[in-house]
């Protein structure tokens, strides 16, 4: 089995706050890989750990058949500065930024690229618009065009379908098979247990630790559901009264 990412007793947090402790594990070459959680279960901040945005309290995150370049990552749409001045075509072109650099020339060729993966997502004709004007389905399609031309070997993508119609969501669950059709590897925080276990034939159920990381339908069930949310709700209970003791 040809490992892409490997977790060793994994700690991640903000001012030396874990928000995510004693993770181990491996993330094959090519998994589809949900990961769920409650609220404050550390989804995002794994995420930001795998892409390199947040270094390790403890323990490591190896890249085994990856470098940092070869991870593409859609935050949450919360994230997203929709109000910057600048159009769906020039935000989609920043999908070659790697390929081309920051002053880098975009020819024929790489127009026609960036033509194609705006239309793939079902944007044509929309190229000229500013993003503050498209709807958070078009928001969302338009950030999926830009991750076609990363043409990375490990995408991830932090709640894709939040308050996005289910058109889009459909369109993007069909690029996202594509995506794992091709032997990439896409790992996506992910609140709908019914997309889950429809799409997504494994999943990371975390609540700040792991607490079952297998097969979809073993991850979700029942009690895994009951304990994850027992654990968060137990961890925010004794961070409230540390602080009062404070």
């Amino acid at each position: 089995m040809s490992y892409a990412l490997r977790f060793r007793d994994l700690t991640l947090g903000y001012d030396r706050h874990p928000a995510i402790h004693h993770l181990s594990g491996e993330i094959s070459q090519g998994d589809l890989l949900a990961v769920c959680g409650p609220n404050g279960a550390g989804k995002s901040t794994l995420l930001k750990g795998i892409v390199g945005a947040l270094k390790p309290l403890s323990g490591a995150i190896e890249r085994v058949n990856c470098a940092p370049r070869d991870i593409a990552y859609l935050p949450q749409a919360a994230d997203i500065d929709r109000s910057f001045p600048i159009r769906v075509y020039d935000l989609v072109s920043m999908g070659l930024l790697r390929e081309v650099g920051l002053f880098g020339r975009i020819g024929r060729d790489l127009r026609v690229r960036i033509e194609h993966a705006i239309e793939a997502v079902g944007l044509a004709g929309f190229e000229d618009r500013p993003i503050g004007t498209l709807s958070g389905g078009q928001m969302q399609r338009m950030l999926f065009a830009r991750l076609l031309l990363q043409d990375a070997s490990v995408i991830l993508l932090d709640e894709p379908f939040t308050a996005i119609d289910d058109k889009t969501t459909t369109d993007l669950l069909d690029l996202i098979a594509r995506w794992h059709a091709e032997k990439r590897t896409v790992i996506a925080v992910l609140h709908d247990f019914d997309v889950v276990r429809r799409h997504f034939p494994k999943t990371l159920l975390l609540a700040r630790e792991k607490v079952a990381w297998e097969a979809t339908a073993v991850a979700l069930n029942g009690d895994n559901l009951l304990r994850a949310r027992r654990m968060v709700e137990a961890f925010d209970t004794a961070a409230h009264e540390c602080e009062r003791a404070a």
